[in-house]
């Protein structure tokens, strides 16, 4: 049968890789390195999926200008001294592979870095399954519709065959913004009651799910 989505476009954070609390870790020990008070988990689960400037903007609305330099360097301090032991969520390894295999052209959008990005695929060995990333320093932050729009002209396909997956209101409202269909996932950064406002196909529980679901449905 013809499938219904040409190109899947994946979240990596918190949708591909279990980093979440890692980055949650690392936004609290930063603050906390430049002595300015110290956001919850939920404040900072909410922001994760977001560029790093503006997630940080975001959390930390008051702080002054000439001190976000220090804070995002002492986030990467920490984020980047143990990303290469963040592990995929269970069955993304094997299931990436059986998307690949089953004939859906596969990419991300994330709120990484390029240069994050292009590490983490390559611990994760997962670099020769996608076709197309976007980062958020290479054009706009989520939930801008930038990051779709622009995998969609470089692969030379119509919004009709994306389906967006991620674990965040900012891919959801990303995916809205650009057009397309989403699905949602409960086991990364947001509630999924975040999720269910913003109309996703179906919010699923586990990896293993969102592979039977893209199997038997898109």
């Amino acid at each position: 049968m013809p499938k219904r989505y040409e190109v899947l476009i994946f979240d990596w954070d918190g949708t591909l890789m279990d980093s979440a609390g890692h980055i949650v870790d690392s936004l609290q020990n930063a603050c906390a390195d430049i002595g300015v008070v110290v956001p919850d988990e939920r404040a900072c689960r909410q922001i994760i999926g977001l560029g790093l400037t503006q997630a940080l903007q975001a959390l930390l609305p008051d702080l002054p200008d000439d001190q976000h330099p220090q804070l995002v360097d002492r986030y990467r301090h920490h984020y980047l001294g143990r990303d290469a032991e963040i592990p995929l969520f269970s069955g993304v390894q094997v299931g990436i592979h059986e998307l690949h295999s089953a004939g859906f052209t596969l990419a991300v959008a994330t709120g990484k870095s390029l240069k994050g990005l292009e590490r983490a695929l390559d611990y994760a060995q997962l670099r020769p399954y996608f076709s197309a990333t976007r980062c958020a320093d290479q054009t706009h932050s989520k939930p801008h519709p930038a990051m779709v729009e622009e995998i969609l002209d470089e692969l030379k396909l119509e919004r009709n065959k994306a389906l967006v997956i991620g674990d965040t209101s900012h891919d959801m409202l990303m995916a809205a913004n650009a057009g397309v269909d989403r699905l949602g996932v409960s086991y990364g950064a947001h509630h999924p009651d975040d999720l269910h406002g913003h109309t996703p196909l179906a919010v699923l529980d586990s990896f293993e799910e969102v592979k039977t679901w893209l199997m038997n449905n898109a």
